[in-house]
């Protein structure tokens, strides 16, 4: 398993009228996470792009336990818990600044390769970090 977190501060802009933090601003949220995640293990996601490979999301899945609001401290938990192949899964956690667990989601992407326009495995560059990574947590 790979973990890794992230922490953020709710912006104003991310709120509704009410202060919740709207709905729409947890996948910039799980992004977030997914982009720590990769330089957590050693290159960021501008460099898995540069060489030529795409991460799309294909599927998001989302509960919401209890609402964000504005100004809190969020802290975004983000776990891949099996070796990707042509996909790769992320699950994730939201802890709000009092410790209680906000939400929990799922996202998963794949591999793309632009140039081949087609789906690829998991490259080599990225799935040498990801071992390594694997057997050091």
């Amino acid at each position: 398993m790979i973990h890794s977190t992230h922490t953020l501060r709710v912006r104003y802009g991310e709120t509704d009228p009410m202060k919740y933090v709207y709905y729409g601003n947890y996948a910039l949220y799980l992004e977030l996470g997914r982009v720590e995640l990769f330089r957590s293990i050693g290159m960021s996601y501008d460099e898995i792009e540069k060489r030529g490979i795409w991460l799309p999301v294909s599927e998001y899945k989302m509960k919401y336990l209890k609402p964000a609001f504005y100004d809190q401290m969020l802290e975004v938990h983000t776990y891949v818990r099996k070796m990707p192949g042509v996909k790769i899964e992320f699950e994730y956690e939201i802890y709000n600044e009092a410790g209680d667990k906000i939400s929990e989601a799922s996202t998963t992407l794949f591999f793309w390769d632009p140039e081949k326009q087609k789906i690829v495995k998991c490259p080599d560059f990225l799935m040498n970090l990801i071992l390594k990574s694997w057997k050091d947590a």
